[in-house]
């Protein structure tokens, strides 16, 4: 197959899956509630899914502590609607932009480090957050959060917000791996040193990469004790969010636009599943990702390149211009 029907295959790709999208948008009002809080679960967790793939899976940025963005995001949620009885809206921007301007104040250090000094350093960072909520008394300590908004939304709403918001991150990656910047990240990724001789600006495109993620992190974890309704420091900032999203990728496949969503779905069922057998949950887990990682490295994503390669592909020659 030459480069460019590849390229129009991928297109034609992109152009069904989103007619799928809204296909399943148009008929999701006549779904039944149990699904819809199914599917929940399944866009947000493939939301923040893309947001540690492009950090960790594209950069090459590998961050232990995504989960200090979702407590941030979910507390925010929380402690606006209950003091100031904003809309959910604004709670949800409040957390994504405090997360944004706490990355960056997080950089300066962080972006001394490399290698695993910076995912243990990011674990760090949500640890200490998470010990900070327990004993503060304005986010009730460890008692935590309750979700108090006015009118609450609805379950479809929730739905609605949370499968948009996956479309969305899934096109703002996209078009970030299809422009320059996306070249430099994966340059970056594969040798820091090269890529900077090459032209590569790598303090900037780490910072705007970890900004981004940071954002889009915070924002699906506040919409996601939004419809949870409670928030508690362990539930917000424990580190089984980083299991979380590590075994998403590594099941969908690391470094890939598609690979979160088939992931969150693999995960979501199986934790739907693995809820009767507590004692196990996390081995069978761990049993699984071994499993991925050894006889299917590509992850599922990786079969979907096989036959859909233009997907992950610019056009043939589109960089020559620029």
């Amino acid at each position: 197959m030459s480069d460019r029907s590849a390229f129009f295959k991928g297109r034609f790709f992109s152009l069904f899956f989103f007619a799928l999208a809204l296909f399943y948008l148009l008929i999701s009002h006549i779904l039944p509630s149990g699904f819809l809080r199914f599917m929940i679960q399944i866009f947000l967790y493939a939301a923040l899914g893309e947001g540690w793939n492009l950090l960790s899976g594209f950069a090459g940025m590998t961050s232990l502590g995504q989960q200090l963005f979702i407590g941030i995001g979910g507390y925010a949620a929380a402690m606006t609607s209950t003091f100031f009885s904003a809309p959910y809206p604004l709670g949800l921007l409040i957390g994504a932009l405090g997360s944004v301007l706490i990355a960056f104040l997080l950089s300066r250090l962080l972006f001394r480090l490399s290698g695993m000094y910076f995912a243990i350093c990011t674990w760090v960072a949500a640890e200490g957050a998470q010990l900070l909520f327990l004993n503060w008394k304005a986010a009730n300590q460890g008692a935590g959060m309750t979700v108090k908004l006015s009118p609450y939304p609805t379950m479809r709403e929730i739905h609605f917000m949370s499968f948009l918001l996956f479309l969305l991150s899934l096109m703002l990656v996209w078009g970030i791996m299809r422009s320059r910047l996306g070249l430099g990240l994966i340059a970056m990724r594969e040798d820091a040193q090269t890529a900077a001789a090459c032209g590569v600006r790598i303090e900037r495109s780490r910072l705007f990469v970890y900004l981004f993620s940071a954002f889009l992190t915070a924002f699906t974890g506040g919409l996601f004790f939004i419809n949870k309704g409670v928030i508690f420091p362990d539930s917000g900032f424990g580190i089984s969010w980083t299991v979380s999203l590590v075994f998403i990728c590594i099941i969908g496949g690391t470094g890939t636009i598609s690979g979160p969503l088939s992931g969150a779905v693999v995960y979501v069922l199986l934790r739907e599943y693995l809820a009767h057998f507590p004692g196990w949950s996390n081995l069978i887990l761990g049993a699984v990702t071994i499993a991925a990682v050894l006889f299917l490295p590509g992850g599922l994503a990786g079969l979907l390149t096989r036959h859909f390669p233009g997907f992950f592909r610019r056009a043939p020659g589109s960089m020559k211009n620029e």
